[in-house]
């Protein structure tokens, strides 16, 4: 029995030994390359556009303006299940804030005037002024895997005006009445502080400092009770709601009291209530070596005193040293508080500015860069987006 036993145990390493080689000869010998046919990594997708110029109108909303198509990137995949994601941006910054729009197994878009309107009316474009955007392909596996960037197209697309939900004023002009205001429903209400600034053709908007639980409307004509804008909105709470011409219903005010920007679209027929933070000044005061008091605090009134011409800006026109400098005041003669820049973010024609008090708001705490040769110059503080402008 122990010589069989023996037997046994010399044929079974002899076995095992015989296994280990071939293992060890196969996991050494190099494996041939995978058939291409299965495993393609693809190719580049090539875009083409039918575009020329882009200058729709209303009327055209419906109408193809834009027919994109590329070519197949022949993955190792039914072309089915092969996605591609268009991406559209303005041209230059290098689709940094590209619109993605997904296709699966196509190898073409179509782009009606509308939604390449809503897409330049999304980058800021203005209305019929022609831009450039830039638009290109990506092209995955399903999972997304392998993706490849087509070539890039530029587009020249000019927006088209849509029509307002509700008629903006034809003066021009839009006031706030109401309880909600420091004016009450006394008509005519407070200027320049309960003036809305025009934003732009179909916006207007203003920073006021409004009492909780009121209401308020807005009118097109300051002392005339004739027309209004108000709401028929059942829902409309404190932070905005839509609006329209001359609705039965006062706007409902924000519940707690503070400033807030009131912003109507007159294109949406929409009205947003928001929060506003910072330091408003009762008035504007410039001070620095670029002015004719230079540094002396207090500044010379009234030459160096802005005027406030609505419920967000301030502007004053006044001659200007060259290569020099200057700070905002809200009170003349003190130091305690300003209005300065940041140390990155100030040039001479304009920029972004903040208050300052030593304390609680530190990074504004620059003086501004005067222009670089003296002149005439209008600066304008614009509280509704803390920017400001210098022009000649």
């Amino acid at each position: 029995m122990s010589i069989q036993t023996n037997n046994m145990k010399h044929l079974l390493r002899i076995i095992l030994f015989g296994v280990a080689v071939l293992l060890i000869h196969y996991s050494c010998s190099k494996v041939g390359n995978l058939p291409t046919t299965y495993y393609a990594n693809g190719n580049a997708p090539v875009l083409r556009s039918s575009s020329t110029p882009i200058a729709a109108q209303v009327a055209d909303s419906s109408n193809v303006v834009l027919i994109l198509a590329w070519t197949d990137p022949s993955y190792a995949t039914q072309s089915s299940t092969e996605t591609f994601t268009i991406q559209i941006d303005s041209a230059g910054r290098n689709f940094s804030k590209a619109v993605s729009i997904g296709v699966v197994g196509e190898f073409g878009y179509s782009f009606t005037a509308e939604q390449i309107n809503n897409i330049a009316l999304g980058f800021g474009f203005a209305f019929n002024v022609t831009y450039n955007m830039n638009v290109r392909v990506i092209s995955s596996y399903a999972n997304n895997n392998e993706q490849l960037i087509s070539n890039t197209l530029t587009i020249s697309v000019t927006p088209y005006l849509i029509p307002a939900v509700v008629a903006p004023p034809s003066t021009g002009e839009l006031y706030l009445v109401g309880n909600a205001t420091n004016g009450g429903w006394s008509n005519p209400v407070p200027v320049p502080t309960q003036v809305f600034e025009q934003v732009d053709s179909l916006d207007y908007a203003g920073v006021f400092n409004l009492s909780g639980g009121n209401q308020y409307l807005a009118l097109p004509v300051n002392g005339d009770w004739s027309n209004k804008y108000a709401t028929n909105d059942a829902n409309f709470q404190g932070t905005g709601g839509t609006f329209g011409y001359n609705a039965n219903n006062n706007f409902t005010g924000p519940a707690t009291s503070g400033w807030y920007i009131i912003w109507f679209n007159f294109q949406t027929g929409i009205v947003t209530v928001t929060p506003w933070s910072g330091v408003f000044p009762d008035s504007l005061y410039i001070v620095g070596s670029s002015t004719p008091g230079g540094w002396t605090n207090p500044v010379p009134e009234p030459s160096q005193q802005f005027t406030q011409i609505n419920s967000s800006q301030f502007q004053l026109k006044l001659a200007l040293s060259g290569a020099n400098q200057y700070l905002l005041l809200p009170v003349n003669g003190s130091w305690s508080t300003k209005y300065a820049v940041g140390s990155t973010n100030d040039t001479v024609s304009g920029g972004s500015f903040g208050y300052y008090n030593g304390t609680t708001y530190n990074f504004y705490n620059t003086n501004f860069t005067g222009p670089a040769s003296s002149g005439n110059f209008v600066i304008t503080a614009n509280f509704l987006n803390w920017t400001y402008t210098v022009t000649q």
